[in-house]
C-alpha cells in the first residue's frame, strides 16, 4: 500500500507491521513456542493475525473484528487474511481501527478538515491525518482521550508525550498507568473501585487498562464509565435509546449519550441536570468558544463538588430587614425633588397610594414608580394621618396630589376618596412598599387596553427573600382564598403565562376606571382593609369583565410593611365572614379547597384544559414536525383551551426564547422530562380533560406512565398524532440503497403502532398514511394536514436568483442531511456547469451543533445562511427552491411553507406524492437516483419564466385552497369534538 511521503514514518507505523512493538505485546506467548526474534513477522503472518492479534498499537484487531461482526464473519470465510487486511484495503474509509478513536468525533472537533482537505493533502483518511499531523497539534481522536491530561501523566512516569501524546500512550502509557484517568469522560480511579472484578482482570493482563476494559468488554451496560453516568437510569428514561442497543445500533447508553443525549440535554444520572447546569451564560460561552466539548465535560472539568459551598440562604425576616435599610439608603437621594411628577398632558395612568407613616417605604415606592414609567401619570397620595416625613411628602416630590386625613382612615376609604379624583383611563391601585421590576407599568396598561373584555390587571409578586407571594389567587368554596404558587420560585412554569383568574392582589391592581367607578370602588363594609379587592374583582367579573394575571407585571412587595399586625388577623376573620354571606350563592360554583385542584382553579374561565406532549418545545425553527406541531398547539389555545406543553427532554432554551415562541395562555412546563412526568400526572389530578400525544415513539415513551396514572387521568380521551409514520420512512430508505427489507411494511406499522392502544383518537398526516392506519385496524382515525397562509407576493422572476434549500438538520441520520449531502454531491456540479460559476446554493435553517456541515461550508457555491429570525427577504431573493429528499414520511412541510412564500420547487417524486400535487403543474418532479435529471429540472424552472410562474400560481392556489388557517382551525375543533362526544 502506498502511503503520503508527507511524515512516512507515522504512516508506516499504523499501515504497517511493527514487530518491535509486536514482540513486547505478546512476549508471553512468543517465548513459550520459543520463536526467535527474525521470525516474529512470520508467526503474526501464520498464526498471529488468525489468534486476533494486532499488527501495530495503532490497530486493535480484536475490537475490531468483534466492532464489525460482518468482517469477522468475512476473515472466517478467508476473505480477507485478518481486520487489519480488511482495514487497509477496504475499510479505511468507513471504519474505525481503534478503540480509541473515533473518525466521527474527530471530523466534528475538527471543522477545518473535510474530504477536500484530506485529499489535498495526501492522507488516506481523518486517522492518517490524526496519526502525522493532529496528534502533534494536541487534537483529540476520541473525547476518552484528552492529550493534555496524557502529558501530564506520561511526566509522572518519567515518560515524554509532548511530541505526540496519543502514539506515546499507545506505545508506552496505557501499560504504564493502567488505572489512571486520560480524560474527563471516563474515571478510571472510580471504575476499578466500583467493578473490583475488572480491576482484577486488569491486573492479571487480560486488559491493558482499565479503559480498554472500559471499552471493549463483551457486556457494555454492566459498566458506567464513573460516577456521573448510570447505564441503568439512561436505559429506563430513554426507552428509544434502550431499543437502538437491543438492535445493535448502539454499544450502550453512553455511546448515545455521548454522540447525541448530551446535546439533547438529557439526564446522565438521576442526581446530574445538565439543562439547568446549561442556563449559565458563561457554560453556554464556553460551549460556544470551544473551550469545553459540551455540558457533562465543562460540568466535570469545573468540579463543582470541589467548590465552596453556596452561602446559606437568607431568611424572609433578614430579607425585609435589607429591603428596609436599602429605602432608608436611599432616602437622603430622594429628598432633592428629582422625583417629578409633573406633566401638562392628559395622564394615561392615575395611581393610588396609600400611606400611613412609612416614609422611607413609600419615598421608595414613588421613585420606583416615576423610573418605571415615563408616561404621563396622575399620582394620588393619600396621606392617612401620618406623623412622619409623609406629612409633608409634596415638598419633596413634584408633580402629585396630596390628600390628606387627620386620622388614619385605611386603604379602603382611602383608595375611595382618590378613585373620585381620578382622570385617566386606567386606576392603578399600588401599596407603598413595592419595587417595581422592569416594564411593569406599561406591560400593565397595555395588557389592560388591548381587550375591552378585560377589566383589571395584576401581577407576578415577589417576596423579598425572592420567592412567591402570588401568581394570581383563587376562591375556594368555602370561601377561603389563596395566592397561586406562594413560596415557589418566581420562575415556575406554572406562573409564566397569562391567564384570567378569581382576583388579583390589591398591591397591584389595575382596573378601568369607568369600571371601578360604575362599582363606587372598595365597598367600604370591608375598611379598613383585607378582601376588598377580592370582592371588587368578583365584582367586575359580574359585569362581564376579566380579571387577568400577567407574569410580565413584576414587582417585589415587602408584604405586610405597612399593616398593624396585632389587628391583621381579627379583621381577616371578619372580613372573610362579611365576604362568604355577600357572595354565598357564587360560592357554591367554586371548586373545593384541594391541592391537586388547584390547577384547575387557577383559571376563572371554563376552558377544558389539554395536556400537550412533545419530544421537546415545539419551535417554529426546529422544522421535523415540530412546526406542525405548534400549529396545533396554537390551534388548540386559540379554540379556547387551557393548554399546557410537556416536553420529554428538558428545554434549553431560554426564557426570552419560550416566552416569544408560544401564544402568551400556553403553560410551558420547561423544568421537568420524561422522569418526572408520573409525579406531575400525581400532582394534576382530575387536572386535565384531555391528553394530546406527539408522534408514534412518544406514545410508546408515555404508554406504561399513562398506564400506571389511569385513576387520575383522562384516559378516554387521549389523542396520538402519528405525524409522520416511521416505517414508511424506513422503507423508503432500504428501497433508495437497494436494501431488501428484513421485514414487511405490515410487520414494521404493528411495531410502530402497537403504543396506539392508549389513543381515543388517532391523527395521520395525510390519506395515505390514514388508510394505512385503518388498513392496520384503527377506526378511530382523522387527518391533519400543516397550515398555511400565502405570504404577499414577492419580487418576480427576473429579479431573482441562486438556488435555495431551507430545513432543519438534527442528527447525522436526518433525511435533510442526506439529501443536502447527494445535492451538493451530485447535482452542484452539474447546475454549476450549466448555470455558470456564479450561481450558488443557499442552505437555510436549524442545524444541531453535533452535525458535521463541513463538506458543505466548504463548498465555494454553497452559501450556508443557518437559521434567520425573518425567512421572508430569503424566500424573495432566490429563484429556485429545492427539495431532494431521498426518504421521509408524512408530508414536508418545507413544501408547503416555499410554496406559500411564492418560491416554486423542484422536488422528489415522494415529496410530490406524499403532498398529492401534480407533477409540472404544482412543483416539477425530478429523479433522486439521476443527478442529471434533477439538475435538468431545475435549470428548467430557473430558465423558463412562463413555467415559473405557472408553477408559482398554481402552488399558490394549492396553499389558498387546502391550507387555509380557518379550515385548519375547523380541523382541530372536529378531531377535539370527537374526542369529547366519545371519551
Amino acid at each position: 500500500m502506498a502511503v503520503s511521503s508527507n511524515n512516512a514514518e507515522m504512516a508506516d507505523d499504523w499501515a504497517t507491521f511493527d514487530p518491535a512493538w509486536y514482540r513486547a505485546r505478546y512476549a508471553a506467548m512468543l517465548d513459550l513456542m520459543d520463536i526467535p526474534v527474525e521470525q516474529t513477522r512470520e508467526f503474526h503472518d501464520a498464526h498471529g493475525a488468525a489468534l486476533g492479534h494486532a499488527p501495530n498499537p495503532f490497530f486493535d484487531e480484536e475490537w475490531y473484528r468483534a466492532t464489525y461482526p460482518d468482517v469477522a464473519a468475512q476473515v472466517t470465510a478467508g476473505t480477507w487474511r485478518s481486520g487489519f487486511d480488511h482495514y487497509l484495503n477496504a475499510g479505511a474509509r468507513t471504519h474505525n481501527p481503534h478503540w480509541l478513536f473515533d473518525e466521527r468525533a474527530y471530523l466534528a472537533a475538527c471543522p477545518d478538515i473535510t474530504p477536500a482537505t484530506l485529499d489535498a493533502g495526501g492522507y488516506r483518511n481523518a486517522y492518517d491525518h490524526y496519526l502525522r499531523v493532529g496528534d502533534g497539534e494536541m487534537r483529540g481522536g476520541s473525547c476518552f482521550f484528552d492529550p493534555e491530561t496524557c502529558i501530564a501523566l506520561l511526566a509522572e512516569c518519567d515518560q515524554d508525550g509532548t511530541r505526540r501524546p496519543f502514539a506515546a500512550y499507545l506505545r508506552r502509557g496505557m501499560d504504564a498507568l493502567p488505572c489512571r484517568s486520560v480524560s474527563l469522560y471516563f474515571d478510571a480511579e472510580w471504575y476499578v473501585q466500583a467493578y473490583p472484578e475488572a480491576h482484577a482482570e486488569i491486573t492479571q493482563g487480560l486488559w491493558r487498562s482499565a479503559l480498554h476494559h472500559y471499552l471493549c468488554n463483551p457486556t457494555p451496560q454492566a459498566f458506567d464509565p464513573g460516577p456521573f453516568f448510570s447505564e441503568s437510569f439512561y436505559a429506563m428514561v430513554n426507552p428509544d435509546v434502550q431499543a437502538a442497543i437491543e438492535a445493535g445500533a448502539l454499544r450502550n447508553g453512553y455511546a448515545h449519550f455521548l454522540s447525541d443525549g448530551v446535546h439533547e440535554q438529557r439526564k446522565p444520572c438521576s442526581t446530574l441536570d445538565l439543562a439547568h447546569y446549561m442556563r449559565d451564560p458563561g457554560v453556554q460561552a464556553d460551549i460556544a468558544g470551544r473551550r469545553a466539548r459540551d455540558g457533562l465535560g465543562h460540568y466535570l472539568a469545573a468540579r463543582p463538588d470541589l467548590k465552596p459551598p453556596p452561602p446559606p440562604q437568607v431568611t424572609e425576616d433578614q430579607a425585609r430587614a435589607l429591603f428596609r435599610h436599602m429605602c432608608a439608603a436611599r432616602l437622603p437621594l430622594l429628598l432633592d425633588g428629582r422625583i417629578d411628577f409633573t406633566t401638562d398632558a392628559p395622564p394615561a395612568l392615575s395611581v393610588i397610594i396609600v400611606a400611613h407613616d412609612q416614609f422611607e417605604l413609600t419615598m421608595s415606592t414613588l421613585a420606583s414608580l416615576r423610573a418605571n414609567y415615563h408616561g404621563p401619570m396622575q399620582v394620588v397620595v393619600v396621606d392617612s394621618g401620618s406623623r412622619d416625613g409623609v406629612a409633608g411628602i409634596e415638598d419633596h416630590v413634584r408633580g402629585i396630589e396630596v390628600l390628606r386625613f387627620a386620622g388614619n382612615i385605611g386603604f379602603v376609604r382611602g383608595c375611595n376618596a382618590a378613585l373620585r379624583r381620578v382622570r385617566a383611563p386606567a386606576t392603578l391601585y399600588l401599596n407603598n412598599d413595592v419595587d417595581l421590576q422592569y416594564g411593569a407599568i406599561a406591560n400593565a396598561l397595555s395588557r389592560l387596553m388591548a381587550d375591552e373584555t378585560t377589566g383589571a390587571v395584576g401581577g407576578r409578586i415577589i417576596r423579598t427573600h425572592g420567592m412567591l407571594q402570588e401568581a394570581g389567587s383563587m376562591i375556594w368554596r368555602d370561601g377561603s382564598v389563596q395566592g397561586y404558587m406562594r413560596d415557589a420560585h418566581p420562575c415556575v412554569p406554572e406562573a409564566g403565562f397569562v391567564r384570567a383568574v378569581d382576583f388579583c392582589s390589591g398591591v397591584f391592581l389595575m382596573v378601568r376606571t369607568e369600571v371601578a367607578q360604575v362599582l363606587d370602588g372598595f365597598d367600604e363594609s370591608y375598611a379598613p382593609a383585607y378582601f376588598e379587592e377580592t370582592d371588587l374583582c368578583v365584582r367586575i367579573r359580574a359585569l362581564g369583565y376579566r380579571i387577568l394575571y400577567d407574569p410580565a407585571v413584576c414587582l417585589v412587595h415587602y408584604e405586610c410593611g405597612t399593616s398593624d399586625g396585632t389587628s391583621a388577623s381579627r379583621l381577616i376573620a371578619r372580613n372573610s365572614d362579611l365576604f362568604i354571606r355577600r357572595h354565598a350563592s357564587g360560592l357554591r360554583r367554586r371548586l373545593l379547597r384541594h391541592a391537586p385542584n388547584e390547577a384547575r382553579a387557577r383559571h376563572a374561565d371554563d376552558g377544558r384544559h389539554i395536556l400537550f406532549i412533545e419530544d421537546r418545545l415545539p419551535l417554529r425553527h426546529l422544522g421535523s414536525g415540530f412546526t406542525r406541531s405548534h400549529d396545533i398547539v396554537t390551534t388548540l389555545a386559540g379554540l379556547g383551551y387551557h393548554v399546557t406543553i410537556y416536553p420529554i427532554f428538558r428545554p434549553i432554551e431560554d426564557a426570552a426564547t419560550r416566552a416569544a415562541a408560544f401564544p402568551e395562555n400556553v403553560e410551558v412546563i420547561h423544568d421537568r422530562e420524561l422522569p418526572d412526568l408520573p409525579a406531575f400526572l400525581r400532582a394534576r389530578s382530575g387536572c386535565f380533560d384531555a391528553i394530546w400525544i406527539a408522534r408514534t415513539h412518544n406514545a410508546a415513551r408515555v404508554a406504561s406512565i399513562l398506564n400506571d396514572a389511569a385513576s387520575y387521568i383522562p384516559a378516554g380521551r387521549i389523542v396520538v398524532d402519528t405525524e409522520a409514520l416511521a416505517a414508511c420512512r424506513d422503507m423508503e430508505y432500504d428501497r433508495l440503497h437497494a436494501i431488501t427489507p428484513s421485514r414487511p411494511l405490515d410487520a414494521r406499522l404493528a411495531d410502530e403502532l402497537r403504543p396506539l392502544f392508549v389513543a381515543q383518537r388517532v391523527v395521520a398526516v395525510n390519506t395515505a398514511e390514514a388508510d394505512l392506519l385503518r388498513g392496520a385496524g384503527f377506526d378511530n382515525v382523522s387527518v391533519l394536514g400543516h397550515v398555511q397562509a400565502p405570504r404577499a407576493t414577492g419580487p418576480g422572476w427576473a429579479a431573482r436568483r441562486d438556488i435555495l434549500f431551507l430545513g432543519a438538520v438534527h442528527d447525522m441520520a436526518s433525511p435533510n442531511l442526506d439529501s443536502l449531502a447527494w445535492f451538493s454531491g451530485q447535482v452542484l456540479p452539474l447546475l454549476v456547469a450549466q448555470l455558470g460559476p456564479d450561481i450558488r446554493f443557499s442552505v437555510c435553517g436549524h442545524a444541531s451543533p453535533r452535525v458535521d456541515l463541513g463538506p458543505l461550508r466548504h463548498h465555494p457555491n454553497v452559501r450556508m445562511l443557518g437559521r434567520v429570525a425573518d425567512t421572508a427577504p430569503v424566500y424573495d431573493h432566490h429563484r429556485v427552491f429545492v427539495a431532494p429528499t431521498r426518504y421521509g414520511a408524512g408530508i414536508a412541510y418545507k413544501l408547503h411553507e416555499a410554496a406559500a412564500n411564492g418560491l416554486p420547487v423542484v422536488g422528489s417524486h415522494l415529496l410530490c406524492r406524499q403532498a398529492g400535487w401534480r407533477d409540472g403543474q404544482d412543483m416539477l418532479c425530478a429523479s433522486i437516483t439521476d443527478p442529471a435529471d434533477f439538475a435538468r429540472q431545475v435549470v428548467r424552472l430557473y430558465h423558463d419564466q412562463v413555467l415559473w410562474d405557472t408553477v408559482r400560481d398554481n402552488a399558490l392556489t394549492r396553499i389558498t385552497t387546502e391550507h387555509a388557517p380557518q379550515d385548519y382551525r375547523n380541523a382541530v375543533a372536529t378531531i377535539m369534538d370527537a374526542v369529547f362526544t366519545r371519551g
